[in-house]
Protein backbone atom coordinates (compact mmCIF):
# COMPACT_ATOMS: atom_id res chain seq x y z
CA UNK A 1 0.00 0.00 0.00
CA UNK A 2 1.43 3.16 -0.92
CA UNK A 3 1.93 5.89 2.06
CA UNK A 4 0.16 9.38 1.97
CA UNK A 5 1.20 12.41 3.88
CA UNK A 6 -0.40 15.76 4.22
CA UNK A 7 1.07 18.55 6.49
CA UNK A 8 -0.71 17.64 9.64
CA UNK A 9 -0.23 13.39 9.18
CA UNK A 10 1.72 11.15 7.52
CA UNK A 11 0.96 7.59 7.20
CA UNK A 12 2.85 4.73 6.97
CA UNK A 13 0.69 1.84 6.06
CA UNK A 14 -1.35 -0.55 8.13
CA UNK A 15 0.07 -2.87 10.46
CA UNK A 16 -1.94 -5.91 11.32
CA UNK A 17 -5.02 -3.88 10.24
CA UNK A 18 -4.37 -0.54 12.13
CA UNK A 19 -2.90 2.65 10.60
CA UNK A 20 0.40 3.75 11.34
CA UNK A 21 0.78 7.15 11.15
CA UNK A 22 2.38 10.07 13.09
CA UNK A 23 2.53 13.87 13.06
CA UNK A 24 3.97 16.95 14.93
CA UNK A 25 1.27 17.50 17.32
CA UNK A 26 2.37 15.60 20.40
CA UNK A 27 2.55 18.81 22.48
CA UNK A 28 6.19 19.57 24.17
CA UNK A 29 8.30 16.24 24.07
CA UNK A 30 12.04 15.99 24.85
CA UNK A 31 14.73 13.10 24.34
CA UNK A 32 16.92 13.86 27.25
CA UNK A 33 14.51 13.70 30.17
CA UNK A 34 17.05 11.26 31.98
CA UNK A 35 19.26 14.35 31.89
CA UNK A 36 17.96 15.59 35.21
CA UNK A 37 19.72 13.05 36.96
CA UNK A 38 22.85 15.80 35.58
CA UNK A 39 21.30 18.25 37.88
CA UNK A 40 21.13 16.26 40.78
CA UNK A 41 24.68 15.12 40.26
CA UNK A 42 25.98 19.23 39.46
CA UNK A 43 24.24 20.01 43.19
CA UNK A 44 26.05 17.43 44.67
CA UNK A 45 29.29 18.86 43.64
CA UNK A 46 28.43 22.28 42.81
CA UNK A 47 30.49 21.94 39.00
CA UNK A 48 28.52 24.53 37.19
CA UNK A 49 28.35 27.50 39.77
CA UNK A 50 32.10 26.72 40.71
CA UNK A 51 33.31 26.53 37.22
CA UNK A 52 31.05 30.00 36.50
CA UNK A 53 33.37 31.81 39.41
CA UNK A 54 36.07 31.00 36.91
CA UNK A 55 34.58 33.89 34.93
CA UNK A 56 34.49 37.33 35.17
CA UNK A 57 31.17 38.82 33.55
CA UNK A 58 32.01 43.07 32.34
CA UNK A 59 28.51 43.12 30.61
CA UNK A 60 26.21 46.36 32.06
CA UNK A 61 23.61 44.46 34.28
CA UNK A 62 20.75 45.56 32.86
CA UNK A 63 20.98 44.65 29.32
CA UNK A 64 21.76 41.12 30.30
CA UNK A 65 18.96 38.03 29.04
CA UNK A 66 22.35 35.12 29.71
CA UNK A 67 23.97 35.14 33.16
CA UNK A 68 27.61 33.63 33.10
CA UNK A 69 26.04 30.71 35.42
CA UNK A 70 23.39 29.96 32.91
CA UNK A 71 25.88 30.13 29.90
CA UNK A 72 28.25 27.58 31.58
CA UNK A 73 25.55 25.42 32.34
CA UNK A 74 24.19 25.30 28.92
CA UNK A 75 27.62 24.46 27.41
CA UNK A 76 28.67 21.98 29.93
CA UNK A 77 25.02 20.38 30.32
CA UNK A 78 25.26 20.04 26.22
CA UNK A 79 28.05 18.27 26.16
CA UNK A 80 27.10 15.86 28.22
CA UNK A 81 24.15 15.04 26.74
CA UNK A 82 25.66 14.49 23.77
CA UNK A 83 24.96 18.04 21.14
CA UNK A 84 29.05 19.21 20.64
CA UNK A 85 27.73 21.68 18.22
CA UNK A 86 27.27 25.30 19.15
CA UNK A 87 24.54 25.36 16.26
CA UNK A 88 22.61 22.24 18.26
CA UNK A 89 21.93 25.66 21.10
CA UNK A 90 19.78 27.33 18.26
CA UNK A 91 16.89 24.53 18.96
CA UNK A 92 18.47 23.29 22.82
CA UNK A 93 17.75 26.86 23.93
CA UNK A 94 13.56 25.65 22.85
CA UNK A 95 14.09 22.61 25.18
CA UNK A 96 12.36 22.32 28.62
CA UNK A 97 14.71 19.97 30.14
CA UNK A 98 17.74 22.24 29.03
CA UNK A 99 15.49 25.04 30.76
CA UNK A 100 14.76 23.42 33.97
CA UNK A 101 18.51 22.33 34.04
CA UNK A 102 19.30 25.73 33.61
CA UNK A 103 16.89 26.91 36.28
CA UNK A 104 15.00 29.25 33.77
CA UNK A 105 12.01 28.62 31.96
CA UNK A 106 11.42 31.87 30.24
CA UNK A 107 13.08 35.00 29.12
CA UNK A 108 13.14 37.40 31.91
CA UNK A 109 14.41 40.88 29.97
CA UNK A 110 13.75 40.23 26.65
CA UNK A 111 10.75 38.47 26.42
CA UNK A 112 10.62 37.73 22.44
CA UNK A 113 13.96 35.99 22.96
CA UNK A 114 13.97 32.16 24.43
CA UNK A 115 14.75 31.15 28.07
CA UNK A 116 18.40 29.76 27.10
CA UNK A 117 21.03 31.03 24.43
CA UNK A 118 21.56 30.57 21.06
CA UNK A 119 24.72 29.83 19.44
CA UNK A 120 26.40 33.60 18.68
CA UNK A 121 26.06 34.12 22.43
CA UNK A 122 27.73 30.84 23.15
CA UNK A 123 30.12 31.43 20.63
CA UNK A 124 31.25 35.06 22.28
CA UNK A 125 31.39 33.15 26.05
CA UNK A 126 33.92 30.78 24.00
CA UNK A 127 36.20 33.68 22.79
CA UNK A 128 36.29 35.30 26.10
CA UNK A 129 39.82 36.46 27.27
CA UNK A 130 41.66 36.44 30.22
CA UNK A 131 41.09 40.46 30.08
CA UNK A 132 38.04 41.62 29.45
CA UNK A 133 37.28 43.94 26.00
CA UNK A 134 35.43 46.07 24.19
CA UNK A 135 34.09 43.18 22.02
CA UNK A 136 34.56 40.20 25.06
CA UNK A 137 32.67 41.53 27.94
CA UNK A 138 33.29 38.05 29.21
CA UNK A 139 36.66 37.08 30.59
CA UNK A 140 37.75 34.17 32.21
CA UNK A 141 40.82 33.03 34.70
CA UNK A 142 43.13 29.98 33.30
CA UNK A 143 44.81 29.50 36.51
CA UNK A 144 41.33 28.94 38.67
CA UNK A 145 39.90 26.38 35.99
CA UNK A 146 43.09 24.69 36.12
CA UNK A 147 43.00 24.61 39.91
CA UNK A 148 39.25 24.14 39.80
CA UNK A 149 40.21 19.74 38.47
CA UNK A 150 41.92 19.63 41.41
CA UNK A 151 39.68 21.54 43.96
CA UNK A 152 36.83 19.06 42.49
CA UNK A 153 39.34 15.71 42.54
CA UNK A 154 39.90 16.63 46.23
CA UNK A 155 36.17 17.37 47.34
CA UNK A 156 35.05 13.89 46.27
CA UNK A 157 36.98 11.97 48.53
CA UNK A 158 35.60 11.92 52.51
CA UNK A 159 38.72 11.12 53.78
CA UNK A 160 42.97 12.02 52.90
CA UNK A 161 43.75 8.76 51.26
CA UNK A 162 47.11 6.85 52.03
CA UNK A 163 48.37 7.05 48.19
CA UNK A 164 47.95 8.04 44.63
CA UNK A 165 49.30 7.42 41.78
CA UNK A 166 48.81 9.92 38.95
CA UNK A 167 48.86 9.11 35.16
CA UNK A 168 50.13 11.40 32.42
CA UNK A 169 49.73 11.12 28.87
CA UNK A 170 50.21 13.11 25.78
CA UNK A 171 47.62 12.20 22.55
CA UNK A 172 46.79 13.56 19.45
CA UNK A 173 43.84 15.85 18.44
CA UNK A 174 44.03 16.07 15.11
CA UNK A 175 43.25 19.52 13.39
CA UNK A 176 41.48 20.05 9.69
CA UNK A 177 42.01 23.99 9.40
CA UNK A 178 44.40 26.69 9.93
CA UNK A 179 44.61 26.78 13.92
CA UNK A 180 46.86 29.02 15.91
CA UNK A 181 49.83 26.19 17.00
CA UNK A 182 48.99 23.66 14.47
CA UNK A 183 52.06 21.72 13.61
CA UNK A 184 52.46 18.26 11.92
CA UNK A 185 53.51 15.34 14.17
CA UNK A 186 55.79 12.73 12.53
CA UNK A 187 54.78 10.02 14.94
CA UNK A 188 50.61 10.37 14.11
CA UNK A 189 51.09 11.35 11.07
CA UNK A 190 49.14 14.57 10.70
CA UNK A 191 48.64 18.38 11.90
CA UNK A 192 47.37 18.23 15.71
CA UNK A 193 47.44 19.93 18.64
CA UNK A 194 49.44 17.44 21.54
CA UNK A 195 47.22 17.98 24.98
CA UNK A 196 48.75 16.60 28.38
CA UNK A 197 46.19 15.26 30.43
CA UNK A 198 46.61 13.95 34.12
CA UNK A 199 44.22 11.39 35.99
CA UNK A 200 44.27 10.03 39.61
CA UNK A 201 41.82 6.49 38.47
CA UNK A 202 38.68 7.79 36.83
CA UNK A 203 39.57 11.81 38.11
CA UNK A 204 40.99 14.45 35.60
CA UNK A 205 43.41 16.73 36.97
CA UNK A 206 44.71 18.71 34.19
CA UNK A 207 43.80 19.01 30.14
CA UNK A 208 46.47 21.20 29.16
CA UNK A 209 46.24 22.03 25.20
CA UNK A 210 49.55 22.32 23.51
CA UNK A 211 50.93 22.64 19.88
CA UNK A 212 52.55 20.09 18.16
CA UNK A 213 56.44 20.74 17.71
CA UNK A 214 56.97 19.84 21.56
CA UNK A 215 58.32 17.06 23.72
CA UNK A 216 55.93 14.73 25.05
CA UNK A 217 57.08 15.95 28.45
CA UNK A 218 57.35 19.27 27.47
CA UNK A 219 55.51 21.55 30.72
CA UNK A 220 54.83 18.41 33.06
CA UNK A 221 56.74 19.55 35.68
CA UNK A 222 55.40 22.68 35.86
CA UNK A 223 51.82 21.23 36.09
CA UNK A 224 52.97 17.80 38.16
CA UNK A 225 54.25 20.80 40.76
CA UNK A 226 51.16 22.55 40.60
CA UNK A 227 48.94 19.85 41.43
CA UNK A 228 51.14 18.05 44.18
CA UNK A 229 51.68 21.16 45.85
CA UNK A 230 47.48 21.76 46.12
CA UNK A 231 47.51 17.64 47.17
CA UNK A 232 49.72 17.90 49.95
CA UNK A 233 48.23 21.37 51.28
CA UNK A 234 44.75 19.65 52.03
CA UNK A 235 46.43 16.06 52.57
CA UNK A 236 50.27 16.10 54.25
CA UNK A 237 50.16 12.59 54.61
CA UNK A 238 49.52 11.49 51.22
CA UNK A 239 52.06 9.25 49.05
CA UNK A 240 52.01 9.91 45.59
CA UNK A 241 53.19 7.94 42.82
CA UNK A 242 53.87 9.77 39.14
CA UNK A 243 53.01 6.92 36.68
CA UNK A 244 53.61 7.27 32.38
CA UNK A 245 55.23 5.82 28.97
CA UNK A 246 58.69 6.86 27.72
CA UNK A 247 58.18 10.03 26.81
CA UNK A 248 57.93 11.31 30.36
CA UNK A 249 60.53 9.13 31.31
CA UNK A 250 63.25 12.62 31.24
CA UNK A 251 65.80 14.02 33.90
CA UNK A 252 63.92 17.13 34.86
CA UNK A 253 60.69 15.64 35.99
CA UNK A 254 62.46 12.54 37.39
CA UNK A 255 64.83 14.98 39.34
CA UNK A 256 62.04 17.23 39.90
CA UNK A 257 59.92 13.49 41.77
CA UNK A 258 62.87 12.58 43.85
CA UNK A 259 64.02 16.49 45.26
CA UNK A 260 60.19 16.41 46.48
CA UNK A 261 59.61 13.02 48.00
CA UNK A 262 57.49 11.63 44.99
CA UNK A 263 57.86 8.28 43.35
CA UNK A 264 57.29 7.54 40.23
CA UNK A 265 57.00 4.66 37.82
CA UNK A 266 58.10 5.41 34.04
CA UNK A 267 58.61 3.43 30.87
CA UNK A 268 62.00 3.56 29.43
CA UNK A 269 62.83 3.83 25.72
CA UNK A 270 64.93 0.52 24.68
CA UNK A 271 68.30 0.97 22.88
CA UNK A 272 71.01 -1.43 22.33
CA UNK A 273 72.86 -1.26 25.39
CA UNK A 274 69.56 -1.80 27.46
CA UNK A 275 68.95 -5.12 25.39
CA UNK A 276 72.22 -6.46 25.74
CA UNK A 277 72.08 -5.68 29.26
CA UNK A 278 69.35 -8.40 29.22
CA UNK A 279 71.04 -11.02 27.12
CA UNK A 280 70.71 -13.68 28.84
CA UNK A 281 67.30 -13.10 30.27
CA UNK A 282 66.04 -13.48 26.16
CA UNK A 283 67.66 -16.60 25.84
CA UNK A 284 65.97 -17.96 28.34
CA UNK A 285 62.85 -16.35 27.61
CA UNK A 286 63.15 -17.47 24.05
CA UNK A 287 64.72 -21.39 24.86
CA UNK A 288 61.13 -21.45 27.00
CA UNK A 289 58.67 -20.04 23.96
CA UNK A 290 60.20 -22.93 21.98
CA UNK A 291 59.91 -25.51 23.87
CA UNK A 292 56.34 -24.47 25.21
CA UNK A 293 55.10 -23.44 21.63
CA UNK A 294 53.81 -20.02 23.92
CA UNK A 295 55.37 -16.60 25.01
CA UNK A 296 57.71 -16.48 27.48
CA UNK A 297 58.65 -13.52 29.57
CA UNK A 298 60.90 -13.24 33.05
CA UNK A 299 62.31 -10.17 34.22
CA UNK A 300 65.49 -8.56 35.83
CA UNK A 301 65.94 -6.11 38.50
CA UNK A 302 69.23 -3.60 37.79
CA UNK A 303 70.68 -0.08 38.76
CA UNK A 304 71.53 1.66 35.40
CA UNK A 305 72.34 5.30 33.93
CA UNK A 306 72.58 6.91 30.44
CA UNK A 307 75.75 8.23 29.32
CA UNK A 308 74.94 11.75 29.35
CA UNK A 309 71.30 13.06 29.74
CA UNK A 310 70.75 11.25 33.16
CA UNK A 311 72.23 12.78 37.07
CA UNK A 312 72.58 9.42 39.03
CA UNK A 313 71.66 5.71 38.69
CA UNK A 314 68.32 4.43 38.87
CA UNK A 315 66.39 1.27 39.32
CA UNK A 316 65.42 -0.10 35.83
CA UNK A 317 63.17 -3.13 35.54
CA UNK A 318 63.33 -5.34 32.73
CA UNK A 319 60.90 -7.56 31.33
CA UNK A 320 62.58 -9.80 28.68
CA UNK A 321 60.07 -11.04 26.42
CA UNK A 322 60.14 -13.33 23.41
CA UNK A 323 56.53 -14.00 21.68
CA UNK A 324 55.41 -14.73 17.89
CA UNK A 325 59.01 -15.76 17.03
CA UNK A 326 61.21 -12.65 18.17
CA UNK A 327 61.93 -10.72 20.92
CA UNK A 328 60.06 -8.13 22.68
CA UNK A 329 61.82 -6.87 25.52
CA UNK A 330 60.50 -3.87 27.70
CA UNK A 331 62.22 -1.18 30.52
CA UNK A 332 60.67 1.08 33.65
CA UNK A 333 62.58 2.78 35.87
CA UNK A 334 61.18 3.71 39.55
CA UNK A 335 62.11 4.98 42.46
CA UNK A 336 59.71 2.24 44.41
CA UNK A 337 61.29 -0.44 46.44
CA UNK A 338 62.46 -3.50 45.08
CA UNK A 339 61.19 -5.02 48.57
CA UNK A 340 57.56 -3.28 47.93
CA UNK A 341 57.29 -4.23 44.78
CA UNK A 342 59.46 -6.72 42.95
CA UNK A 343 59.97 -6.82 39.47
CA UNK A 344 57.43 -9.08 38.15
CA UNK A 345 54.35 -7.15 39.81
CA UNK A 346 56.22 -4.07 39.54
CA UNK A 347 56.00 -4.39 35.89
CA UNK A 348 52.60 -6.41 35.42
CA UNK A 349 50.71 -5.12 38.40
CA UNK A 350 51.56 -1.35 38.68
CA UNK A 351 52.57 -0.12 35.24
CA UNK A 352 50.44 -2.06 33.02
CA UNK A 353 47.53 -0.75 34.74
CA UNK A 354 48.56 2.84 33.12
CA UNK A 355 46.62 1.68 29.93
CA UNK A 356 43.12 2.00 31.81
CA UNK A 357 43.92 5.88 31.39
CA UNK A 358 43.73 5.67 27.54
CA UNK A 359 40.21 4.72 27.77
CA UNK A 360 39.94 7.62 29.87
CA UNK A 361 41.13 10.17 27.17
CA UNK A 362 38.90 8.34 24.82
CA UNK A 363 35.58 9.45 27.07
CA UNK A 364 37.05 12.72 27.31
CA UNK A 365 38.11 13.39 23.20
CA UNK A 366 35.73 11.20 21.60
CA UNK A 367 32.53 10.71 24.38
CA UNK A 368 32.48 14.60 25.31
CA UNK A 369 33.98 16.18 21.97
CA UNK A 370 37.20 17.10 23.80
CA UNK A 371 39.00 17.14 20.28
CA UNK A 372 36.65 19.62 18.77
CA UNK A 373 39.23 22.32 18.51
CA UNK A 374 37.97 24.25 15.65
CA UNK A 375 38.74 27.56 16.71
CA UNK A 376 41.14 29.85 15.12
CA UNK A 377 42.82 30.49 18.34
CA UNK A 378 44.66 28.11 20.53
CA UNK A 379 43.31 30.11 23.37
CA UNK A 380 39.69 29.24 22.30
CA UNK A 381 40.39 26.03 22.12
CA UNK A 382 41.61 25.68 25.09
CA UNK A 383 38.69 26.69 26.98
CA UNK A 384 36.65 24.23 24.33
CA UNK A 385 38.74 21.69 25.63
CA UNK A 386 37.80 22.92 29.10
CA UNK A 387 34.30 22.88 28.76
CA UNK A 388 34.53 19.29 27.28
CA UNK A 389 36.56 18.38 30.87
CA UNK A 390 33.83 19.76 32.93
CA UNK A 391 31.58 17.79 31.20
CA UNK A 392 33.75 14.78 32.17
CA UNK A 393 34.02 15.49 35.41
CA UNK A 394 29.80 16.01 35.99
CA UNK A 395 29.52 12.42 34.20
CA UNK A 396 32.00 10.61 36.14
CA UNK A 397 30.68 12.35 38.93
CA UNK A 398 27.08 10.73 38.50
CA UNK A 399 29.11 7.42 37.71
CA UNK A 400 30.92 7.39 41.42
CA UNK A 401 28.21 8.13 43.32
CA UNK A 402 25.08 7.20 41.63
CA UNK A 403 26.01 3.97 39.72
CA UNK A 404 27.90 2.22 42.19
CA UNK A 405 27.02 -1.22 42.61
CA UNK A 406 24.57 -1.13 39.08
CA UNK A 407 25.29 -2.94 36.42
CA UNK A 408 26.48 0.62 34.63
CA UNK A 409 29.13 1.06 37.55
CA UNK A 410 32.07 0.95 35.06
CA UNK A 411 29.57 2.21 32.40
CA UNK A 412 31.99 4.66 29.39
CA UNK A 413 30.55 7.92 29.70
CA UNK A 414 28.61 7.33 26.02
CA UNK A 415 26.77 4.30 27.27
CA UNK A 416 25.65 5.88 30.22
CA UNK A 417 24.45 8.87 27.94
CA UNK A 418 22.44 6.21 25.76
CA UNK A 419 21.34 3.89 29.12
CA UNK A 420 20.25 7.40 31.02
CA UNK A 421 20.19 10.67 29.47
CA UNK A 422 18.39 9.63 26.39
CA UNK A 423 14.75 9.04 27.57
CA UNK A 424 11.63 10.41 25.69
CA UNK A 425 9.13 12.27 28.12
CA UNK A 426 5.65 13.99 27.57
CA UNK A 427 5.85 17.13 29.19
CA UNK A 428 3.19 19.47 31.11
CA UNK A 429 4.04 22.71 32.53
CA UNK A 430 1.32 24.09 35.02
CA UNK A 431 1.44 26.74 37.65
CA UNK A 432 2.38 24.72 40.34
CA UNK A 433 4.59 21.79 38.39
CA UNK A 434 6.47 20.83 35.45
CA UNK A 435 5.88 16.88 34.68
CA UNK A 436 7.92 14.67 32.85
CA UNK A 437 6.11 11.40 32.19
CA UNK A 438 8.84 9.43 31.04
CA UNK A 439 8.88 6.43 28.64
CA UNK A 440 7.29 3.42 30.59
CA UNK A 441 9.54 1.00 28.27
CA UNK A 442 12.83 2.25 29.14
CA UNK A 443 14.79 -0.42 29.85
CA UNK A 444 17.02 0.93 32.66
CA UNK A 445 14.12 2.09 34.89
CA UNK A 446 15.69 0.62 37.95
CA UNK A 447 19.41 2.32 36.90
CA UNK A 448 17.88 5.74 36.94
CA UNK A 449 15.51 4.93 40.24
CA UNK A 450 18.40 3.75 41.83
CA UNK A 451 21.24 6.73 40.79
CA UNK A 452 18.21 9.08 41.66
CA UNK A 453 18.26 8.27 45.22
CA UNK A 454 22.11 8.09 45.55
CA UNK A 455 22.49 11.65 44.34
CA UNK A 456 19.31 12.87 46.01
CA UNK A 457 21.27 11.59 49.33
CA UNK A 458 24.45 13.46 47.75
CA UNK A 459 23.00 16.87 46.84
CA UNK A 460 22.56 19.33 49.99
Amino acid sequence: MQTQCSPERFDFGPVERRAVVAGFDGGTITSDAGALLLGLTDRAIGLVGRFARCFVDARNPELIEHEVKTLVGQRVLALALGYEDLNDHDELRHDPVMAVLAGKLEARRHKKCAALAGKSTLNRLELSRPQPSRYHRISHDPAAIEALFVELFIGAHAAPPEEIVLDLDATDDPLHGDQEGRFFHGYYGHYCYLPLYIFCGDHLLCAKLRPANIDAAAGSVQEVERIVCRLRERWPKVRIVLRADSGFAREELMAWCEANAVDYLLGLARNTRLVGHIAAELAVAEAEASDSGKPARCFKDFMWTTRKSWSRQRRVVAKAEWTQGEANPRFVVTTLDAKAWPARSLYEDLYCARGEMENRIKECQLDLFADRTSAATMRANQLRLWFASMAYVLICALRRVGLANTRLARASCATIRLKLFKIGALVSISVRRIRLAMNSACPFQREWALTYAKLADAAP
